[in-house]
């Protein structure tokens, strides 16, 4: 699983993911991608297991780029465990996915193969994504 070497404090504040992507929303070294539609939270393991799905389905022809990195620790307490006593431990990590966001990149595969294997990848996924090709982002996501 995608996780940090080190990181500067080991347990992090929730966040908000209000607004747009304002980073990585344009593709810049495949020839389609996967955006995301819906700010989430992603585990390291559901992005594990979308690349595995796009590398599988295309036999591992091509390139595929991973565009988001799980860097936000997630704690929890256990289950049926009183208030208090501090935070929880460390449980996931997440890398959170603001809309228009590109998850992943894909090229070196006909535009057929790259599409059935975005959309392979993205019901590993728990946002809502669409698949798109580099001339529809020449702007930026809208």
């Amino acid at each position: 699983m995608l996780m940090p070497k080190r990181v500067k404090r080991r347990k992090q504040f929730r966040g908000s993911m209000t607004g747009k992507a304002m980073r990585g929303n344009t593709i810049t070294y495949g020839e389609y991608g996967l955006v995301a539609t819906e700010p989430c939270w992603i585990k390291s393991n559901q992005i594990e297991a979308a690349r595995i799905a796009l590398t599988r389905y295309t036999k591992r022809t091509g390139q595929v780029w991973i565009k988001i990195f799980p860097d936000k620790p997630v704690t929890t307490k256990p289950a049926e465990t009183r208030m208090g006593s501090g935070k929880g431990t460390l449980e996931y990590w997440v890398a959170v996915v603001k809309p228009g966001r590109v998850l992943f990149e894909i090229a070196g595969v006909p535009e057929e193969q790259a599409k059935e294997a975005l959309r392979l990848a993205m019901h590993k996924l728990p946002c809502k994504c669409k698949i798109v090709s580099k001339a529809d982002l020449e702007g930026g996501v809208e």
